[in-house]
Parts: structure tokens; C-alpha cells; sequence
């Protein structure tokens, strides 16, 4: 076995992905605080050609170099858009017809491997703040909340891991 070269990758060019097919999945970072998880959620989004990042509240948008540091060049591919409250974002991704389901520990979630997304629905997937999580005036609007089963000490992942996990089995369940 040997390791693919970097133009063996069959990469698409930043035009050819905004004309491609999206996953219809927009992730709303409510107040993030890193810039280096919002680059590494920006490159996972490109990974996975969601239809889009929208920045809420205190979450830094691009040009920024630390942003750019791990999002490498994602930002240029992605839709995103900034609003200055969550409950905003969430209201316009309401009207547009997505289904919004925070990701966060909470009474009552869906654990993530028995939630079944719909090929005929778009979504609105929220992760919140690195120590705060998703803002409880959030949780009081969402449609569904889902949870990453943990079986450690910490039960707290890093948001870029949930993130990457999260979009990974939406990706998987609707598209493979």
C-alpha cells in the first residue's frame, strides 16, 4: 500500500464545490470562542460539502489569520454568514424550512446513532460555546436535540470532535 500524492486526490476546485451537491446541513456556532475550532470546523464543513457555516453572537468570522490557520483556505468554499444573535440565525433557518436540532447534553436528547435524518429535510445542527454549550434561550426553540454517547470520565468532547462526528454520521446516513 502506498499513500495517495496530493494530486491523486481527485480535489475539486473552489468553483467546482460551490456547483456541486451540498449536504443539507448548516452548522450554527453560538458564541464559539476559538478561532482555531472555527477554522476546524470550517475544513470539516468542506470535508463534507455541508451547505453552509453561520456565525453567531461573539464567534470570530474570516479573514482572520488564526481562523485561517485550520480552516486552510475552507472559508473560501464555504457559505457562511455572521448574525448577531443565534436566535436570529435560527429564525431565518426556520423560515427557509431547516429542522433545528442542537447538539448538546440535555433532558429528553436522541442519542446520535438512533437519529434517523431525512433525505427530504434540510438542517440546522448547533454547537455552542466551549464551556457554556448551546445558550439556554437557544434550547428553548430548538425542534430536536441530539447526543453523543460518551462512556469516559470527562463526557466532554472538544466541539471540533463533535463537529467532525456529528456531520460524519449525517454525511454517512444520507449520502453513503
Amino acid at each position: 500500500m502506498q499513500k495517495l500524492k496530493l494530486d491523486e486526490l481527485n480535489r475539486v476546485s473552489v468553483e467546482e464545490f460551490k456547483e456541486q451537491e451540498k449536504l443539507p446541513v448548516i452548522v450554527v456556532l453560538d458564541n464559539v470562542r476559538s478561532m482555531h475550532n472555527i477554522g476546524s470546523i470550517f475544513r470539516t464543513g468542506d470535508g463534507f460539502s455541508i451547505a453552509g457555516v453561520y456565525l453567531c453572537g461573539i464567534t470570530a468570522q474570516p479573514p482572520h489569520r488564526e481562523i485561517e490557520k485550520t480552516a486552510l483556505g475552507a472559508t473560501q468554499s464555504l457559505n457562511w454568514q455572521h448574525f448577531e444573535q443565534t436566535t436570529e440565525a435560527l429564525a431565518s433557518l426556520r423560515a427557509d424550512g431547516y429542522e433545528i436540532i442542537a447538539i448538546e447534553q440535555a433532558s429528553g436528547s436522541t442519542m446520535l446513532h438512533t437519529f434517523k435524518p431525512s433525505v427530504d429535510k434540510k438542517y440546522a445542527l448547533i454547537f455552542g460555546n466551549e464551556v457554556n454549550g448551546v445558550d439556554e434561550a437557544v434550547m428553548k426553540i430548538i425542534d430536536e436535540c441530539i447526543e453523543i454517547p460518551q462512556f469516559g470520565t470527562k463526557h466532554s468532547f472538544n466541539i471540533t470532535i463533535s463537529a467532525g462526528i456529528v456531520l460524519w454520521d449525517f454525511f454517512a446516513k444520507l449520502r453513503l
